[in-house]
């Protein structure tokens, strides 16, 4: 259903996610919000949330607590502000508009349990660059990257909370570095696959703040069978 320039998708569980042509949502942050996981007592907090599509996956549970979620382009956060409207979540998710760099003037120091960031993908100078300011700055590392995402997750993680970040797996040893660098040691990761013979074109990577070295990969995600059918199971209709 179009109202202007938005548009509803509706994703399961009485929750409606409010999207534009410049702040959607991908496979990838359907796969983060499911890998992520928040458990019962989880403080949950969603870094660049974008149309807030991470934070309205969780919330579809009724047992999650209430989520914040920060993002920088104040038209996304609109959208965001729209969202929770339509779903009456007032209570439940609360937008932040402010650059996750400042993290110290925005943001609570050690207050969540989970963190999570799906990070602009290509520096400034790689990739297709966009003409539209939005899209650029959502898909080029001009405001943020995995590094200042790990900082801004250290400092507002409690010991031993979660930050779990997606990438492209050629990314890795950024990711890598960036949460050892704030505290944050890698614990656990999975690849994706379009199918059985593609390369993986997506890195999944949990860690934890304060944690021990000690790294389990988990079975690979493959998302579609020979034939190009969705698999059931952990993905859901949302990413068709």
């Amino acid at each position: 259903m179009e109202n202007n320039s938005y548009k509803t998708e509706y994703l399961g569980g009485n929750i409606t996610c409010i999207v534009s042509d410049d702040h959607t949502f991908g496979t990838d942050a359907v796969l983060l919000s499911r890998f992520s996981a928040p458990k019962r007592k989880d403080i949950c907090c969603d870094l660049g949330t974008g149309c807030g599509i991470i934070p309205l996956l969780w919330l579809r549970e009724d047992f999650i607590n209430p989520v914040t979620a920060v993002e920088i382009q104040e038209n996304a956060c609109q959208l965001v502000r729209k969202s929770i409207e339509l779903n009456n979540l007032q209570g439940k998710l609360e937008i932040i508009n402010c650059d996750l760099r400042e993290y110290t003037e925005n943001l609570p120091m050690g207050k969540f349990s989970l963190v999570t960031f799906n990070p602009p993908y290509f520096s400034v100078d790689s990739g297709m660059s966009s003409p539209n300011d939005s899209v650029r700055i959502a898909r080029h590392e001009i405001m943020s990257d995995v590094f200042e995402g790990a900082k801004c997750a250290s400092y507002i993680l409690k010991f031993g909370g979660r930050f779990c970040v997606c990438h492209r797996p050629e990314r890795l040893p950024d990711v890598f570095e960036a949460m050892r660098k704030n505290n944050i040691e890698p614990k656990r990761m999975a690849f994706c696959r379009r199918n059985k013979t593609t390369k993986p074109f997506l890195a999944l990577v949990e860690g934890k703040k304060g944690a021990k070295p000690s790294l389990v990969v988990e079975d690979e995600i493959i998302m579609a069978d020979e034939n190009g059918n969705y698999i059931d199971g952990v993905y859901g209709d949302e990413v068709k």
